[in-house]
């Protein structure tokens, strides 16, 4: 077996300080953006977050990263923003990141979402454009059908745990199968059939 080597207080002030400097870094990146003036879109975990606490704060999932939606003509000027703020920016595996520091883990890092690009192979189309966007309390971000496209549509791991984290609570069932074209209505049938995984 194995043991613990951080117990009692020190283990949830770790734990507590990981979830807290995620926020933090999402704070910051907006109110970098906010303050340049950039145009973006708060997606991924912290977008899928914003809806489940709608909804069910007891269903809400930690995310390591933050993910921004960007336009490909406002890269340079968020790059600029954020370095002069002190991130420290590099691309890593065609995404460009965002770390508090130069050795930063990619991680929990701040990753760009190109509007209009594809990442990954198994990807079927292109990320949507930032707009149109709905205001959450503190950030901009897609809407709901649109989060859900692009979560069908990179269908990583997490992707399809964020997909059931949102069939747990009640915001997407059966009806919404036919909101999709094929094959994402077949990805989203498979999650609706099972969705514990």
């Amino acid at each position: 077996m194995v043991e613990f080597k951080i117990t009692g207080e020190a283990l949830w002030e770790r734990m507590e300080r990981a979830v807290e400097k995620v926020n933090e870094r999402l704070r910051k990146t907006v109110q970098i953006l906010e303050n340049a003036k950039i145009p973006y879109a708060i997606v991924g975990g912290h977008a899928v977050r914003a809806w489940v606490a709608q909804v069910d704060e007891g269903a809400l999932r930690t995310t390591k990263d933050v993910d921004v939606l960007l336009r490909c003509g406002d890269l340079p000027a968020m790059i600029e923003a954020m370095t002069r703020s002190g991130f420290f920016h590099r691309e890593s595996a065609g995404v460009d990141i965002f770390t508090d520091t130069p050795e930063g883990s990619a991680r929990d890092g701040i990753h760009v979402v190109l509007a209009g690009q594809m990442v990954k192979p198994w990807e079927l189309e292109s990320n949507p454009d930032i707009q149109p966007q709905l205001r959450a309390d503190d950030f901009n971000t897609v809407p709901f059908e649109t989060l859900v496209r692009m979560k069908l549509n990179s269908y990583r791991r997490k992707d399809q745990v964020h997909l059931q984290d949102m069939i747990g609570v009640g915001l997407i069932d059966r009806s919404w199968v036919t909101r999709f074209p094929e094959p994402l209505s077949e990805r989203l049938k498979i999650i609706l059939d099972d969705p514990t995984g």
